[in-house]
């Protein structure tokens, strides 16, 4: 497992370094696919005025992309809260194997017994809409007037395709499409 650290702006101790890989290193117990990690440090400012320290972990295991961040008074808590956050995820994400491929197994055996037409997955809405150009302001401006959670549009400035978001913070998340 390779691990790659960014510091936003500062710079990671090797001390620190350190602790992260140790701390780090025990997640493979919880799931051996682990292929690389990044860890991202990064201090952001509170609205009391004090800094906090964000530890931000970004893996690849099996092909699946895992996240987790955390933000404490210091770095060491703050990567102790991430982990704690992956193994929880780990877990999950082990457990959906392990069940899927058990299911998979046994609707094996239910077809060789006897076989039965499979149950879809049903699209019960569609929906379609013209893509207006728009500058994200505007985007942000409709996505509260409809009280949804996300909002598609062309950007007037680019001419691509944008995915507004609002994340769990009250801020937003703006997702562009890349061509290929």
């Amino acid at each position: 497992m390779q691990i790659n650290y960014v510091g936003k702006n500062l710079s990671i101790s090797e001390n620190l370094q350190q602790y992260a890989e140790k701390k780090l290193s025990k997640l493979s117990r919880f799931f051996d696919h682990i292929e690389n990690m990044e860890v991202v440090f990064s201090e952001e400012d509170w609205r009391d005025g004090s800094k906090r320290h964000r530890v931000e972990v970004t893996l690849e295991a099996n092909g699946k992309i895992i996240k987790a961040s955390e933000s404490n008074q210091d770095f060491r808590s703050s990567i102790d809260l991430v982990v704690d956050k992956l193994e929880t995820q780990l877990k999950k994400f082990k457990e959906k194997m392990i069940d899927r491929a058990q299911r998979t197994e046994s609707l094996r055996d239910l077809l060789v017994e006897k076989p039965e037409e499979e149950e879809k997955i049903k699209i019960v809405k569609i929906k379609r809409f013209a893509l207006k150009p728009m500058d994200i302001e505007e985007a942000i401006l409709q996505m509260e007037l409809l009280g949804h959670d996300f909002f598609i549009f062309r950007d007037a400035e680019t001419d691509k395709i944008g995915v507004l978001y609002k994340r769990k913070d009250g801020n937003y998340g703006l997702i562009i499409t890349e061509e290929e």
